[in-house]
This record gives structure tokens, sequence and C-alpha cells, in this order.
């Protein structure tokens, strides 16, 4: 690694490393909420391959967080043996699937979905994929709403509850941990996992985005045809492009349904799909840094605007509904970005902006 990266990449792993630590002081919700952004950040590299590489708009993107987390709701709790009697002779204290084999049977079930979303879209551009996207993510959410009879398999808007803790090395992400000293809760303890796996996710994408795949994908955003021209198997690099998105979602589903303990379809909603398109777009769309500062953002946002919405509410004397107000500040503030930042908070630098001024110089000379 290069000298002058690496004093910036050891001051940024050790300000990763100590923040959990200063925010439980100041109180475990704020853990909690940098624990989500996390979460999203998975999410919204998962949808950048598909939007920001591929350029194939996908609404209904949180179908694939949805599925991860069913699953590992499904293989880490009692809920099955509860309501299927074949599983309870089988299993009667229920399946309790370990999360190292949870996480690839989440990524992989993902993927096929979004392989299955994928291949009857294959000739859809623009606003008609868009249409066939969402309702693809609101057929999934309402299939989880009623897939509760005749065999009650995801209890309906019931949700399910009582899924294990992660454990790592036999100790429990779910119970406080006492190292060196210190008290890590279990939000802290969550932190560090999704930071990893965040981290991983990362090194991934910028592999990818250097990788002949996706400067592949990258054509097809730019010219289809063209693409095609070249010799490009587009409906592979399509598919591709579905399916490994797809993943990252239901990585990010099998770690949220372990960091909540329960899952309910109100998760999934229409509303969760356009932030997470938002957290690309306003990020930058294509650049993973700009699409993780995005992430961040909105993730945060609002939750920090909870602090802001209560004074105002008060001044009103409590005519304004306070989650309404809040929704309306961050609509505000994502209009304002857009308007002075039209291609995102941190774009992707285009040509002209790489060129060297010396090279510029050379070139009026």
């Amino acid at each position: 690694m290069n000298k002058n990266r690496l004093l910036p990449f050891l001051i940024s792993a050790v300000a990763l490393a100590v923040l959990p630590l200063l925010l439980q002081g100041v109180g475990e919700a704020w853990v909690r909420i940098v624990d989500t952004a996390l979460l999203y950040i998975l999410l919204a590299l998962g949808l950048n391959i598909v939007v920001g590489f591929a350029g194939l708009l996908d609404l209904g993107y949180i179908a694939f967080y949805a599925v991860g987390a069913y699953l590992f709701a499904l293989l880490g709790s009692p809920h099955l043996s509860e309501n299927i009697p074949a599983l309870a002779a089988l299993f009667p204290q229920g399946l309790h699937t370990p999360i190292w084999l949870a996480i690839p049977l989440g990524a992989g079930v993902a993927a096929l979905a979004g392989v299955l979303l994928g291949a009857p879209t294959l000739k859809l551009r623009g606003d008609y994929l868009a249409i066939v996207t969402l309702g693809f993510g609101e057929i999934i959410r309402v299939f989880m709403n009623n897939l509760d009879a005749p065999i009650n398999i995801t209890n309906g808007p019931k949700g399910i509850n009582s899924i294990d803790a992660i454990h790592v090395g036999g100790m429990s992400l779910g119970e406080p941990w006492h190292v060196l000293g210190l008290t890590l809760p279990p939000v802290t303890l969550h932190y560090y996992l999704f930071l990893a796996v965040v981290v991983v996710a990362v090194v991934m994408c910028l592999r990818l985005h250097d990788s002949r795949l996706g400067r592949a994908w990258m054509a097809i955003r730019e010219d289809e045809i063209a693409a095609k021209a070249m010799g490009l198997n587009t409906r592979n690099l399509k598919l591709l492009a579905f399916g490994l998105g797809a993943s990252f979602g239901g990585v990010a589903g099998v770690l949220f349904a372990s960091f909540q303990g329960f899952v309910s379809p109100e998760s999934f909603s229409l509303q969760e799909s356009v932030m997470v398109v938002a957290m690309v777009v306003l990020g930058g769309l294509g650049h993973i840094p700009g699409v993780i500062l995005g992430a961040f953002l909105l993730a945060a946002l609002p939750e920090v605007l909870r602090h802001v919405a209560g004074p105002l509410q008060a001044m009103t004397g409590g005519r304004l509904d306070a989650a309404i107000l809040r929704q309306l500040l961050v609509a505000l503030a994502m209009i304002g970005i857009m308007l002075l930042r039209p291609r995102g908070l941190w774009p992707s630098p285009r040509h002209e902006d790489r060129l060297m001024p010396d090279d510029t110089a050379g070139g009026r000379a």
C-alpha cells in the first residue's frame, strides 16, 4: 500500500474501532443507529451493482432483504417446529441454524430470487423495468403477510419472533461481553460484525468495479445495443447483476433478523425500497464512496431529526405530528441536496475531470 494512503487508512480504522465505544457512553441508542446505517450501506452497495453499474432500475430491491430475513427467521427460530408436526418430530427444539451456514444460504436464495426476477424482465428498460420490479417487491411483502394459512409458515402480519442471536466462537452477540475491563453491549458487538461484513462487501464492489465484468456492466449501462454489437452477452450479464446485487440484500436480511430478533412484513414496505434507491442516487450512482455516504446520511438523518422535530412540535402546540414533521424535514433536505448537487453528493469523476492539469495546460499550449 502507498505510504500516502497508509496513514489515512490507519486513522480511519482506529476511528471506526473506537466510534461505538464513544457512542455507547452517550447512549446505546446512538450505537443502534450506526448499526442500522451499516445494514443500509450493505443494501445500497448491493443495489449499486444493479442500478449504478448495470443501469437497471430496481424498485423492488427490498424483497431480497425480506427473503434473507425470513429465511433466517425460519431457520433460526422454533417457529417451523411449532407449526409443522413433521419438523417437530425431527427437530423438537427448532432448527437453530448457525450463522456461518445461514449467511451463504441467505445470499444464495436471494441471488436465485434475483435471477428469477431478472429472467422475465430482460427486454424491459427504464420505467417499464421499474414498474415490474416494484410489483415484485410488493408481491413478496403481500406473500409474507398472507402465508399463515393453511400452513403457518410466516405467521402473517404478526411476524416471527424468538430468532436466535448470532454466536461467534460459542459466545452469543445477544449478551454483553466483558473485554479488558470494558463492557461491550450487544449493539456494540453487532456493530463490529456489521462493519466487518461491510468492509468485505466494499472490497468486493471495488474489485468488481475494476474488473472486466464491471466494465461490461458499465458498457450495458451506457449503450446496451452497442455493447451487444461488441459481442457482450447482455442477457447473462444482466442476470448476473440481478443475482449478485440480490445476494447482498439476502446477507443484510440475515443480519437484520438476528439483530432484531423479530421480523414482520411491515419492515419491507415500498417506502424502504424507495429509500435504498434514494441512498444510491443521492450519494452518486456507480461511485462506491458516494453510495456509502448517501446510505449513511439517509439512514442516520431521520433518527437525528427526531431531536429537531420534537422542539418544532412543541412550538406549534402539538398540532404537527412529530413523525410526519421528521419525514418533511428529510424530504426537504433531499430536495435541497439534489438541487445543489444533481449528480449526487460524491459523484463518480467524469472523464474530463480526470485530465491532469499539466496535460491540460500542455494541450492549450
